[in-house]
């Protein structure tokens, strides 16, 4: 049997080791390393010999491609990285420029389109772990990678671990979403992942959590595109519209900034509907006089 050995450049193990140390999670490492990639291949040079102007002729590649700007700007973030730290060369990072991020409002679902798409999921624990992911306002990533035993039924809490920025938070349990996961409990006998995948020891891929989505979106005729993260906007966006105090949803979102939560403030169509308009003050004929 012949022993494969991956050699791994010294320039790339540092990058690694710097990213380790930060802690960065191994899907942002694996971007950053992709990125760096593309960037040295574009050139067909070693990265650490290439200058902030090939970035921005890469960058100015990458636009003519239509490349999106959440891509765009994730490869810039590894670049940043890579300079700044990697080869500590300070000055670079500040000039590579992000690219402005068209400000579009999410998509949400209405109460009964959300009641809708839940019973259009055929699987029950694809159903069981959408229907979690809208009662606690979950990432695709977090719901899949939750664990019996982070369902806290005595404090009525869920224990999210790991989550973006690899912080842990505490969000409540539904009373109704205990009786839904009892009920699947019962059915599927979880033992360690609460949604586990092929093997019981592995957790549901998020990429089977977004099939789930595609095709129940189709089998309850909804014409809005859904995504695990569009009933996490959803919960949100439905919490602002029953009177939840912002800062607490922030806080079940695990933002860092009010200003991410604050956007919701711009679909929640029942705050803005009993927001009282200048008008409603004045005593004002709409007829003129004759």
């Amino acid at each position: 049997m012949t022993d494969v050995t991956v050699t791994v450049s010294p320039l790339r193990r540092r990058m690694i080791d710097d990213m380790s140390l930060r802690n960065l999670s191994p899907a942002t490492q694996r971007s950053y390393l992709h990125a760096v990639t593309k960037f040295s291949r574009y050139f067909g040079r070693s990265p650490d010999r290439l200058g902030l102007e090939d970035v921005r002729a890469f960058q100015v590649y990458l636009v003519s491609q239509g490349i999106s700007w959440g891509s765009l700007n994730q490869i810039v973030c590894a670049l940043r990285f890579f300079y700044g730290v990697t080869l500590d060369r300070a000055e670079i990072p500040e000039r590579i420029v992000y690219a402005r991020t068209p400000r579009k409002l999410p998509t949400i679902l209405s109460a009964d389109e959300v009641v809708r798409f839940l019973e259009a999921v055929p699987s029950l624990k694809a159903r069981a772990a959408l229907t979690t992911a809208y009662a606690a306002g979950l990432r695709a990533s977090e719901a899949a990678s939750l664990k019996v035993a982070d369902i806290d039924s005595d404090r009525m809490v869920i224990q999210v671990r790991h989550g973006k920025g690899a912080k842990d938070r505490t969000v409540m349990l539904s009373t109704q979403l205990l009786t839904i996961l009892r009920t699947y409990w019962r059915l599927a006998h979880p033992q360690d992942f609460l949604f586990p995948g092929r093997s019981p020891d592995t957790p549901i891929t998020t990429t089977c959590l977004h099939a789930a989505c595609r095709s129940a979106t189709k089998a309850a005729g909804l014409t809005k595109r859904v995504s695990v993260h569009t009933l996490r906007h959803s919960f949100a966006t439905h919490l602002l519209e029953s009177g939840v105090d912002i800062r607490i949803i922030q806080v079940l979102l695990g933002h860092n900034q009010l200003s991410t939560t604050a956007r919701y403030t711009h679909v929640a169509t029942t705050t803005i509907a009993t927001t009282q308009s200048p008008l409603d003050r004045l005593n004002l004929d709409v007829v003129p006089p004759s």
